[in-house]
């Protein structure tokens, strides 16, 4: 964990896109974004239009979404990126089988971007209308998530996780086009037709070189904090495998006074189970803030017999349902944070690449303790255990069925959880 970050904390797109608009629109070498869903409608079409905007001053604009949250750029917004030289790549496109293959269950969820490797955006946050919802449609209120604008010197390792994947990505094209030079080419992080990756190379050392030396005006109305130490996390299915998890699990065993967690989908595997167990017993006080809405059968249902448990052990299980809940954050005694891209789910602990952004800065600790606080007392619905032994018996069954079947899977994919 290095020292010298400027921290912005964003609540929604309504904080979130015009800062990456801002950004993009002086950019003047790159721009680089990743993200699980992109709709083309909306307030997300200001950051589609500034994308095409830089790619028009000749910044070097690239653009990764996922298979599954975005199966296809609309046909109009491709011509447009493409006439402006705007590159654009879906990760793991379903194909015929779709879900029916397990090696498609890993999908990209983390959402990032870099502009000229001096500034970073990481969080939780898709590229969607923060009143239009996939699973619950319009919205009466904004959705409920966060994401950082950062800073210093992890910029650096963003630019280094983008570029590696973008990569990859390029070398399988280029594999299956049976064009082998061009994809050992890719693979080494060179590009036959351009320097793009050169370029990259001398933005990731300008990063490091310019740690704590952010413009501090830049979103200064909002919340943040300067010169924090702070560390960018990433889970994927190769070499940071359980990375995420293991700075969750450390963080929970160190605890000694409050940990609040607000989580979308919150079905946690047996180790995080037994830490926030015995941070109880040690008696901290444990707060968790999830989804209150239905939105799908097994991400819903899953979690109900979990919840059971928890709050037997004497954990604070509230429901958030003025809006969707998206957030993935945690605060640990307001000296240890996070924001990012990953639930404490089976899909994001095991299968996803994701991204978060940790850090041990005090002041940012007290800033998130606060939002989350006041959402915890005053928008929230605690559960109890009168209310989930009073669930119909059929709701009951299905919540069994649907952690069995979740268990099930698991198991046949070789994962335990």
């Amino acid at each position: 964990m290095q020292e010298g970050h400027q921290l912005l904390l964003l609540r929604g797109g309504d904080e979130l896109f015009p800062a990456l608009v801002e950004a993009m629109d002086t950019a003047r070498q790159v721009v680089h974004l990743e993200t699980y869903i992109f709709e083309f409608a909306g307030s997300a079409l200001q950051v589609a239009e500034a994308l095409e905007r830089a790619a028009r001053r000749g910044v070097a604009v690239r653009l990764v979404v996922d298979g599954v949250g975005t199966p296809a750029v609309p046909e109009a917004w491709a011509r447009r990126f493409d006439a402006v030289g705007v590159q654009w790549r879906i990760y793991a496109p379903l194909g015929r089988l779709g879900l029916l293959l397990p090696s498609r269950w890993r999908r990209l969820h983390r959402k990032l971007c870099v502009v000229d490797g001096t500034v970073g955006f990481c969080g939780g946050i898709n590229l969607i209308d923060d009143r239009d919802d996939v699973a619950l449609g319009r919205l009466d209120e904004p959705r409920l998530d966060y994401a950082l604008r950062v800073a210093g010197p992890l910029v650096a390792d963003m630019v280094a996780t983008m570029e590696q994947l973008w990569w990859r990505m390029q070398a399988t094209r280029e594999v299956r086009q049976r064009a082998f030079a061009a994809a050992w080419s890719a693979l080494r992080g060179s590009s036959p037709v351009g320097d793009f990756s050169k370029l990259l190379r001398k933005l990731e050392a300008r990063a490091r070189g310019l740690a704590g030396e952010a413009d501090t005006d830049a979103g200064s109305s909002l919340m943040g904090v300067d010169d924090a130490r702070a560390a960018l996390l990433l889970r994927d299915n190769v070499s940071h495998r359980h990375d995420i998890e293991r700075a969750y699990l450390k963080a929970i065993g160190d605890a000694r006074a409050h940990i609040i967690i607000a989580n979308a989908y919150f079905i946690p595997g047996r180790k995080l189970r037994k830490a926030l167990f015995k941070a109880r017993e040690r008696g901290v006080r444990v707060r968790l803030l999830l989804q209150g809405r239905y939105e799908n059968f097994f991400q819903y249902r899953a979690a109900r017999p979990v919840f059971k448990r928890l709050v037997n052990a004497g954990i604070e299980v509230c429901e958030y349902a003025p809006s969707a809940l998206h957030a993935k954050v945690a605060v640990i005694d307001q000296r240890w944070a996070t924001v990012g891209s990953t639930n404490l789910d089976p899909l994001s602990l095991l299968l996803a690449r994701e991204a978060n952004v940790v850090t041990i800065d005090r002041r940012f600790g007290a800033l998130l303790h606060d939002c989350l606080d006041d959402i915890v007392c005053h928008r929230s619905t605690p559960v109890d255990a009168a209310a989930l032994n009073a669930r119909r018996w059929h709701d009951r069954l299905l919540d069994r069925m649907a952690f069995g079947i979740m268990r099930t899977l698991l198991f046949l994919t070789g994962h335990r959880y």
